[in-house]
Formats: structure tokens, sequence, C-alpha cells
């Protein structure tokens, strides 16, 4: 069984070193977004403009089911986080979350087209990638993979 403290811990590490996720919803395929954690917890806060189909989509609607697929950038981590994305232009959050990145997509924090949005997902299943040559290795040794791979994915409690 996969200690899901670690699993945890090294899955906001590695969000946090890239941010970038596939997200979308009902109806909307996947695409690249920044995702933004605070204190390596849920919600992941995602910036993008009302002329998006995420964000016409959410002008229409209270919210909808979203999925966010992860991979860390050396393909040692994956995740796939599935949870409610609904607007939130909290202006205070948008303040707190602003930054060059951001200000270069936009006209300001006061622009119409801006959108914050609020993915709510409550744990996300986690897969460690074990090296494929240590993998190899293990199996040209009479090693079962399936075994070293039990402690590797999980479910961890993003909230």
């Amino acid at each position: 069984m996969a200690d899901t403290r670690e699993l945890e811990a090294r899955f906001w590490k590695h969000l946090n070193d890239d941010r970038v996720v596939m997200l979308g919803g009902e109806g909307i395929p996947p695409r690249p977004m920044t995702a933004i954690a605070e204190d390596d917890r849920a919600p992941l806060w995602f910036f993008t403009a009302a002329d998006t189909d995420l964000g016409e989509a959410l002008d229409r609607s209270q919210g909808l089911q979203a999925t966010a697929s992860f991979a860390a950038k050396g393909h040692d981590l994956f995740a796939t986080l599935i949870g409610r994305l609904v607007p939130d232009n909290d202006r205070a959050v948008i303040d707190r979350l602003w930054n060059p990145f951001i200000a270069a997509w936009f006209e300001g924090k006061d622009d119409p087209k801006l959108r914050l949005l609020r993915m709510d997902a409550a744990d996300a299943q986690v897969w460690l990638n074990e090296n494929s040559m240590v993998a190899g290795i293990r199996l040209l040794l009479g090693s079962d993979p399936k075994e070293s791979y039990e402690d590797k994915v999980g479910q961890v409690d993003l909230r």
C-alpha cells in the first residue's frame, strides 16, 4: 500500500514546480492551463478569459464537473483530479494570485474578460513512475513488477 503522505507531498512539490495541467469539463476538451495552489491544498485556481470555451460554459452555468490531468516534468509522477469547476471572481483572491504572467494575458485586474475559476477537487489519484531501467533490471532478476508498483499509486486527499 502506498504511503499517501509521501504521495501527497510529492504531488504538491511537482505541481508547484510546473503548474501546467490538462483541464477539461463536461463537453469541453482538455486544454493546458496553469493551476495555482495555495498552501499545498485545494482548491486549485485558474485564470481564463470570458471568450474561451471554459469561460463561456461557466458564464452560462453555476459550475461543471471537471478533470485535471498532470504529468511532472520528468514523468516520474502522474495525477488525475476530479472536482467541481466554478467561476469565482473574488477580488481578494485575484489580488493575491495576480502576477506578471497572468497580467500578460489581460488588461489589468478589472478586465471584463477576466475569469477566475476555482476547482474544488477533494482528492486525486496519484501514480509514481519508477525508472524503467530499474524496473527492467528487477524483471530480469525475477522480481514481479506488480509488487514494486503497489506502493507507487494511491488516493490523495487534497483538502
